[in-house]
């Protein structure tokens, strides 16, 4: 949903908000920061970017209505989920998320150190840019698989995280609920996914685990936007990551063989090291969800921004909806089916 973006809004900059600059102020950075801007890219939350005191911070404020054509809103108490998975997830794996700054949970907002853009380019710019490391969608499946089998069966973690009214208002309704209310011949399947994803609660899922927001780390991957945290089915979050490398493949088709691969090291990375279930159990749940969330990027709530010919929106929906009809046990066979279309 956002990202920690590096780039200013263009024309006249808005006045700072007032329950930013006493949160600053509470946290002892003062009532005037040096500078302070919006940042780009996020459509659920106001995102600033703050300098004071020597430090450069960024603040994120959930909005109740998202910034999308469609009606989307979500409820702004996952702004307190979001800090809190990364929390958790620092405990995990410290160099995996933003240092933290403080939180106001009256005011569902929080600060984090912000990173800098020439240290931890965005994933996506790379791959869009059709620099394609697939050594990094590899790390970006061992990390994921890392976070899930930390907190799979920890009930401290599945209490904090019980997020399903949320989880249901931002991801399955918005996702799978509204691409089956267009493609009404696949609602039994659809809903099928929605129930058992919504049924299956393993571990903590991130819910947005997207090229947009992952960030390439000194260390390895950056984590951003938890908005959707949720003591949930870890299928969704790696169907939800492979799916974004797949989507690739139309706007950077010189890359096709290089996402090919990169899905396919973090389809091994992460199976080898699922430990809380049966790994083939698992795949095939995930196996069935991916083409639904393939499908829900053009026929969703959120389409994918950089999918804007019709003929590239025929070919996502010939691959998914079969997919969708008669679901295969393999992520490697999604991964075939859909390069079939690029051969």
């Amino acid at each position: 949903m956002t990202s920690q973006a590096p780039v200013e809004t263009s024309g006249a900059t808005p006045e700072f908000p007032e329950t930013m600059r006493r949160f600053m102020e509470r946290l002892g950075f003062g009532a005037k920061p040096d500078r302070a801007f919006p940042l780009t890219g996020g459509v659920s939350s106001d995102i600033w970017f703050v300098e004071a005191k020597g430090r450069r911070l960024c603040i994120k404020r959930a909005l109740p209505a998202l910034r999308v054509a469609a009606d989307w809103r979500a409820p702004v108490e996952r702004n307190h989920f979001e800090y809190a998975w990364f929390q958790r997830v620092a405990k995990i794996l410290p160099d995996a998320v933003p240092p933290l700054v403080g939180h106001d949970e009256a005011a569902q907002m929080f600060a984090m150190a912000f990173l800098e853009p020439e240290e931890n380019p965005l994933w996506k710019r790379h791959l869009l840019d059709g620099k394609i490391d697939p050594a990094f969608a590899g790390l970006v499946g061992e990390k994921l698989a890392a976070i899930h089998a930390a907190t799979a069966g920890d009930p401290q973690t599945a209490a904090g995280f019980a997020t399903d009214a949320s989880f249901h208002a931002i991801r399955l309704e918005p996702y799978l609920e509204a691409t089956g209310r267009v493609h009404t011949d696949l609602m039994p399947q659809i809903e099928k996914l929605v129930a058992t994803t919504a049924a299956t609660r393993l571990a903590l899922v991130h819910g947005d685990i997207s090229p947009k927001n992952i960030l390439i780390g000194p260390k390895g991957p950056i984590f951003l936007d938890a908005e959707c945290a949720w003591y949930g089915d870890p299928a969704f979050d790696l169907a939800f990551c492979l799916n974004h490398l797949l989507l690739k493949c139309i706007p950077v088709p010189a890359g096709v063989d290089r996402l090919a691969q990169s899905f396919e090291r973090m389809v091994m990375a992460y199976r080898g090291r699922i430990v809380w279930e049966d790994p083939p159990r698992f795949e095939r749940r995930c196996a069935a969800l991916l083409p639904g969330l393939l499908l829900a990027r053009v026929d969703g709530k959120s389409p994918a921004e950089y999918i804007t010919q019709d003929k590239d929106r025929d070919i996502i929906r010939s691959v998914a909806r079969p997919l969708i009809a008669e679901p295969v046990a393999t992520l490697l066979e999604v991964r075939n089916r859909w390069l079939q279309r690029f051969r």
